[in-house]
């Protein structure tokens, strides 16, 4: 497996030497391809997120309405949310192993096909899902807003985590929506429209307490960006 480049090189630097690493698939081993850690197989075999609730995201069926009908019942407080791809093989170990096991190099790879596929809107400033302070001494970086900042889209740094909370995992949408209640808060003025970017999205639990979170503080327009939908 190729080692990620260390991130205190610079733009430039890295730039000089990956051209004299060679690109090497992540999933499987193979040469890379297009300028990616994918082979050629690998790529022309990755879940992109097709037809999908304007909302939520939630994949739909073709002949489905454009809003699903939980968001038509109980429109959420985001106008709107794309995921690029679906969390499903490979993408799910992709990310497993970027945000458990310090694999940068799989992050780097997650963005640029984020680029590829990304929201059919012109983005307004992004703002990345926070850790907080102790989780991110435990994981050592924050995968939302390193996933930003390979995005090369102007990021906006005023929402912080001001409480502790216990991992979304392994919980019901009560549980998480419930685990998240009044965890989010902001510094400073906040812009009118907010793009927040996510890792996965898996029940809206996360993003609906951002978007909420921002929308009482004065935000008009919030938006979603999320690397992969739970279907």
């Amino acid at each position: 497996m190729r080692l990620p480049l260390p991130s205190v090189l610079g733009e430039p630097l890295q730039a000089a030497f990956r051209l004299l690493l060679p690109l090497r698939c992540l999933v499987c081993g193979e040469p890379g391809h297009d300028t990616l850690d994918l082979c050629v197989a690998c790529l022309a075999d990755l879940p992109w997120a097709g037809r999908a609730c304007l909302r939520c995201a939630l994949p739909l069926p073709e002949e489905a309405l454009p809003i699903c009908g939980t968001c038509r019942d109980e429109p959420p407080p985001q106008t709107a949310t794309h995921a690029s791809l679906l969390y499903v093989p490979p993408i799910d170990q992709l990310l497993v192993r970027y945000k458990f096991h310090q694999n940068l190099a799989a992050g780097r790879l997650l963005a640029q096909l984020m680029l590829r596929n990304p929201p059919p809107w012109s983005c307004p400033p992004l703002v990345p899902v926070p850790l907080h302070p102790k989780r991110l001494r435990q994981r050592g970086y924050d995968q939302a807003a390193e996933l930003c900042r390979l995005l090369r889209t102007p990021r906006w740094r005023g929402l912080y985590r001001r409480r502790h909370t216990a991992p979304q995992s392994e919980r019901s949408a009560e549980q998480r929506r419930d685990n998240l209640f009044d965890a989010f808060d902001v510094r400073g003025a906040v812009p009118a429209r907010l793009t927040i970017v996510d890792d996965v999205m898996t029940t809206g639990s996360t993003v609906l307490e951002v978007a909420e979170t921002l929308r009482l503080v004065g935000a008009e327009d919030v938006r979603a960006w999320v690397c992969a939908r739970v279907p």
